[in-house]
C-alpha cells in the first residue's frame, strides 16, 4: 500500500477515529487485515450500527474476503462496499488499501438498494424502483424517535440524504443520475463511480454480501447531524476547442474531433507527441462543455491503438468541447471547505468522492502534500473516482462530498 500521510487527523486510538457525531471510521492494507476486522468486530460490538460502507482495492481485495470477513465481525449488520481507484482514510490518502465508515443508529437511519442492469433496464424502471424505496423510506421517518431534531432545528424532509455508488466502466452513470434526481425529488444526491486501480476493466460493488457490475447502489439515509452537500473544481477554460465529428456515443468513443483523428488532434492542441499521451495529460488538459453557462468536465479515460479516446463521461456527435487548464487546486479546494464550514459553523467530518484524475494532477504539480492536509484537517474519508455524482450531474475531474456538522447533544466516545 501505497500512503501520503497526514499530519493533522482526528484523534486515533488503536487506528480507530471516531467523530463528534458518533461516526466511527478505520482503515487497513493487505498486511493488517486481521486488525482491521477485529477492530469491527470491536466497534459492532459496542455501537448499535445503522449501516456501513466500505471502499477498497480490487488488487488488493476481494469481494468474496470482504463478504466473508463481514459476516464474521458484524454478521446482523447491513452495508455496502465498492471498489476504488485510491482510498482516503483516517491515516492519509492510500493505494491498496481498505477504508470503511460505521455509522451509529443514533443518529442516522439508513437502508440501501441495488438498481442491476443498468446499462439496459430504463430510465422508467429506475424511477419507479427508487420512487418506491423513497416513499418506503420516509414513511418510515414518521416512526423515527428523533423525527424533527435534526442538528439544524429544521423539520421537514432537509435531514435525509442520498449516496450513489456505481459502476465506473458502465458507461451509464448520466442516465442513471438524471434517472435518481427525478425519483428522489427534494433529497440531495451524492456518489462516486467505482473503480478497479486503474486498469480500466472491471468494478466491484457489494451490497450485504451480493456482488453486483453494471449496477448501482443508493444508500438512503435520515440523520439528525447537520450536513451540507458541496462540489469543488479547479478547471479554467481556455480559448481552444475541439469539435466531436466522429464517435460512437454508447461506447463512449471519439473517433474524431475537427475532422482528424481524435488523439492526433487532442494532442497537437495540447502541444505533445500522440505517442506521449497518458492519464498525466488528461488530467492537466481536461476537455469541459458548457451547459447553462458553467464548465463540466469531461475526462478522457485513455487514448486507443486505433488513433479514438476513450472517456469516463458521456460525449456525442457535434459536441463543442474546450480545453482547460488546471490552476490553483489547493486553493480551490481549501475555499470549498471554508465555505462549508462557513454554512455549518464546524466541519466533524466529509464523506468524499475525489477523482482519480485531480489526484494524478496534484502529484505531477507536487501539491499532494497540501490536499492531503486539507483532507486530514477536514477529516474527508472516502476515495479516488472515475467519476462523481452531484445532485442532478455526473461529473469528472471534481471533488463532491458532503459535509456533516456537530449535533447538540452528543459526545464523541
Amino acid at each position: 500500500m501505497i500512503c501520503f500521510v497526514n499530519t493533522c487527523t482526528e484523534t486515533v486510538q488503536n487506528g480507530i477515529a471516531r467523530f463528534h457525531c458518533g461516526v466511527t471510521t478505520l482503515s487497513a492494507n493487505d498486511s493488517d487485515d486481521a486488525t482491521f476486522w477485529a477492530q469491527m468486530g470491536a466497534v459492532a460490538g459496542d455501537q448499535d450500527l445503522a449501516f456501513v460502507t466500505l471502499f477498497f482495492s480490487c488488487t488488493s481485495f476481494n469481494a468474496e474476503r470482504i463478504r466473508s470477513r463481514m459476516e464474521a465481525a458484524c454478521p446482523n449488520v447491513k452495508y455496502a462496499a465498492c471498489s476504488t481507484a485510491g482510498e482516503i482514510t483516517q491515516h492519509g490518502m492510500t493505494e491498496g488499501g481498505l477504508v470503511a465508515l460505521l455509522f451509529p443508529s443514533e443518529t442516522f437511519r439508513m437502508d440501501a438498494l441495488a438498481l442491476s442492469d443498468i446499462k439496459n433496464c430504463g430510465m422508467d424502471e429506475i424511477v419507479d424502483n427508487v420512487k418506491a424505496a423513497r416513499r418506503a423510506f420516509v414513511a418510515q421517518k414518521a416512526a423515527s424517535p428523533w423525527k424533527g431534531e435534526s442538528g439544524d432545528g429544521k423539520d421537514a424532509n432537509n435531514d435525509l440524504f442520498a449516496l450513489c455508488l456505481i459502476d465506473g466502466m458502465s458507461f451509464a452513470e448520466e442516465a442513471v443520475t438524471a434517472g435518481l434526481y427525478w425519483a428522489l425529488d427534494d433529497i440531495p444526491l451524492i456518489g462516486g463511480s467505482a473503480g478497479d486501480d486503474l486498469r480500466l476493466s472491471d468494478t466491484v460493488l457489494m451490497l450485504n454480501g451480493e456482488v453486483f457490475t453494471e449496477s448501482a447502489i443508493l444508500i438512503l439515509a435520515e440523520t439528525k447531524v447537520p450536513f451540507s452537500v458541496f462540489k469543488t473544481d479547479n478547471f479554467i477554460p481556455t480559448d481552444d476547442k475541439l469539435v466531436v465529428t466522429h464517435a460512437d456515443p454508447d461506447q463512449r468513443l471519439v473517433y474524431e474531433f475537427n475532422a482528424a483523428p481524435a488523439a492526433q488532434e487532442y494532442a497537437r492542441a495540447i502541444g505533445i507527441d500522440p505517442e506521449n499521451l497518458s492519464p498525466l495529460s488528461f488530467a492537466s488538459y481536461p476537455l469541459v462543455v458548457r451547459t447553462n453557462g458553467e464548465y463540466y468536465c469531461r475526462s478522457i479515460q485513455k487514448a486507443n491503438e486505433d488513433g479514438s479516446l476513450s472517456f469516463f463521461c458521456a460525449i456525442d456527435n457535434g459536441i463543442v468541447m474546450t480545453i482547460a487548464e488546471q490552476r490553483g487546486m489547493s486553493r480551490t479546494t481549501r475555499q470549498a471547505f471554508d465555505e462549508v464550514r462557513s454554512d455549518l459553523g464546524a466541519i466533524d467530518f466529509v464523506l468524499g468522492f475525489d477523482c482519480i484524475l485531480r489526484r494524478i494532477d496534484a502529484r505531477n504539480r507536487q501539491v499532494t502534500q497540501k490536499i492531503a492536509a486539507l483532507y486530514a484537517e477536514n477529516n474527508v474519508i472516502g476515495f479516488n473516482t472515475y467519476g462523481e455524482q452531484y445532485i442532478s450531474m455526473h461529473l469528472n475531474q471534481t471533488f463532491t462530498g458532503i459535509a456533516f456538522g456537530r449535533v447538540r447533544g452528543h459526545v464523541s466516545s
